[in-house]
This record gives structure tokens, C-alpha cells and sequence, in this order.
């Protein structure tokens, strides 16, 4: 595993540990679940025809930490793992891609979760969880570190972890403790039907944060299933039903075709960039952690259109070099990985 970890480029990971000092003060801090996806060595199989499976880490929160800091930005993740050889695993893979990993905790009792991932012909994922229940969901409020999110320039996060107590409650005042230290509160709703009792219960568990949030990046399916079938490509319904005064930046995400961009100021488009799609898995984290690498930089980039819009096209770059791997975080892009597919794209 540890040998696919400078998978999307050549630049040397220990250089990114030497800039870590110097980027302290813009800290990513992630909070949320971290698990082991099992995902085919082959495409277009069910889970019961699959020959073969590759274990590989997941979890939307772990991907961005660990996207930020191969990007050469500062990260640190918040969350619960077992008390096994996976969660240890776990441990150790933030540890080599130079994520602070010190608001980990492990569980005695409870088991690492795992997922199950079929690809389709088409790349997309179907999932197939086994948290009966896991460690991820068994964090307590009283184990967060707070002084760790007290750092945090940016506190991203995501719904799983308020599908279930204690965890949802752990969230919600991780959330609270970061607000109040002046942390950018970034959500990715990052839908998981299955997951959920019922599609009203993650209607209504997502929506009931919506409005703490200052970022916040759905995909044109989530906004479907929030809005109950309302157009995703309209503006009107993604201003008037998902916008809220307190928000900085509304993205949606369109898969290869790239995203949108809402602030109270002004709207647009970037496109993507094409690619041939091995495993979108990750792909939206990957989008998400070059976001907010570029935001932990530079906050100004909520009132610069030319400066988000950059950001945007190198979030997108991002998302499109990690669905050419198999597995979330071994694809994950160095920086110069990026800057050189931009550099190729915009020559084109």
C-alpha cells in the first residue's frame, strides 16, 4: 500500500513535510469518518463476480487531509478508527502523507468500517457498508481535540457522522468549538443513502447544518435529492433553496464538466478537464481538498472572481487526475502533478 502513496506525480512528499512549519497557520483541520474500501481489480463486475479486491483507505474527510497536505498544505484529521490492525493502518497512512493524525482515537470494542465498492463500466461506484457499528461512529465529544480545531483555519466536514449518537453530537460541537475560534466551516454533505434510515432522515440530518456552513460543495444529484427533484441546473433553485445569507461560496459540482461557483456577489462557470475515468472514487474529495488548499492560502479568493475562478480550474484538475487511479487517496495528485496537467489542458 505504502508503495502507491506518490501515485499523480513526481514531487517529492518530503518536501512538502519541510513546508509544513510555515503553513501552520493554514491548517485544514477534517472531521469525520475514515474506513478501508475493498474495490474490484476489475471494472464493470458486481460485487459477487468480482475476483479480486484491492484494499485501499477511504473515507471523504481522510481523502481531503490527505489531499490538502499532498498539494503541500498543512492538514490535521479528527476521527474514530478501531483498535485493530486497520485503524492502525489507518493511522499510519495519515502519519506517511504527513497529516497530523494526533486527534485520531482508537475503539477496544468497536471495528474499523469497511466498504465494499463496485465499478461500473462507466467508473461510477456502487456501495456495499460494514458498520454494525464501527469505531468511525462511536467518537465522543469528550475525546475531541480541541486545541487541534482551535488551530484550524478551515473545519470541513461532512453529514455521515450525524447519521448516529455519539458521533452526531461529537460533530456538532466540533463544529461550535471551531466557529468560535474563527474557523471557515466547509461542508460536503457527501450523500451516502444507504447509510441513512430513510431518505427523509438524510434529507433532514443534512439540511440541519445547512446553515453554519460559510463553504459549502454539493454535486448535481445531491441537490436533486434535497430540493425533492428540483432542476439542479437551475439557478433560481439553487439560489432560493440552497443559498443562505451567511454562506460565502455555494459550489456544485457537474463530474467531467466541471462546476459552479455562487457567492452573494457573483456566479459562474469553470470546466473540467476530460479524462478517462478508472474510479471516481475520491474524485470529489480530491476536488474538495484543492479547494481548500488554495482558500487556507488565501480567504480573499470568496471576493476575487479571476482568484476563485483559478482555484477552481485547479480543484477540477484535481478531481480529474485522481479518477484516473483505482482507490481515493493512492490517486490522489501531488501539486506539480496539477500544474502540469493544467499547463497541458490550457496549451491545448
Amino acid at each position: 500500500m505504502a508503495g502507491n502513496l506518490t501515485t499523480g506525480g513526481g514531487e517529492d512528499l518530503l518536501g512538502d513535510m519541510n513546508r509544513k512549519s510555515a503553513n501552520m497557520d493554514s491548517l485544514v483541520v477534517c472531521f469525520g469518518e475514515f474506513l478501508i474500501d475493498f474495490v474490484p481489480t476489475v471494472g464493470g463486475v458486481s460485487l459477487a463476480e468480482a475476483p479480486i479486491f484491492k484494499k485501499a483507505p477511504g473515507g471523504a474527510p481522510a481523502n481531503v487531509a490527505v489531499c490538502v497536505s499532498r498539494l503541500g498544505g498543512s492538514s490535521a484529521f479528527i476521527g474514530k478508527v478501531g483498535d485493530d490492525e486497520f485503524g492502525h493502518m489507518l493511522a499510519n497512512i495519515l502519519k506517511e502523507n504527513y497529516v497530523d493524525n494526533t486527534g485520531m482515537r482508537f475503539d477496544q470494542s468497536a471495528r474499523t468500517a469497511l466498504a465494499f465498492v463496485t465499478l461500473r463500466a462507466d467508473g461510477e461506484r456502487e456501495f456495499l457498508f460494514f458498520r454494525h457499528p464501527s469505531a468511525d461512529m462511536r467518537l465522543h465529544e469528550s475525546e475531541l481535540d480541541i486545541n487541534l480545531i482551535n488551530k484550524a483555519k478551515i473545519f470541513h466536514y461532512g453529514s455521515i457522522s450525524l447519521i448516529e449518537e455519539p458521533c452526531r453530537s461529537a460533530q456538532l460541537a466540533a463544529m461550535t468549538i471551531a466557529k468560535k475560534s474563527g474557523s471557515i466551516l466547509s461542508y460536503d454533505p457527501n450523500l451516502r443513502l444507504p447509510l441513512w434510515p430513510s431518505a427523509e432522515a438524510a434529507r433532514e440530518g443534512i439540511m440541519s447544518i445547512w446553515e453554519q456552513a460559510d463553504l459549502i460543495k454539493v454535486s448535481e444529484d445531491e441537490i436533486t435529492f434535497l430540493t425533492e427533484g428540483c432542476d439542479p441546473y437551475d439557478d433560481n433553485v439553487v439560489m432560493n433553496k440552497l443559498f443562505h445569507p451567511n454562506l460565502k461560496l455555494l459550489i456544485v459540482t457537474e463530474g467531467s464538466a466541471g462546476c459552479r461557483y455562487y457567492t452573494k456577489a457573483f456566479k459562474g462557470r469553470v470546466p473540467g478537464i476530460k479524462v478517462k475515468a478508472v474510479d471516481t472514487t475520491g474524485a470529489g474529495d480530491a476536488f474538495v481538498g484543492g479547494l481548500l488548499s488554495s482558500l487556507a492560502s488565501d480567504l480573499n479568493l470568496f471576493q476575487d472572481e479571476k482568484g476563485l475562478r483559478e482555484a477552481l480550474a485547479f480543484a477540477n484538475a484535481c478531481g480529474a487526475l485522481t479518477v484516473t487511479g483505482r482507490g481515493a487517496i493512492p490517486a490522489l495528485p501531488t501539486k506539480q502533478a496539477v500544474v502540469d496537467a493544467l499547463t497541458k489542458y490550457n496549451a491545448s
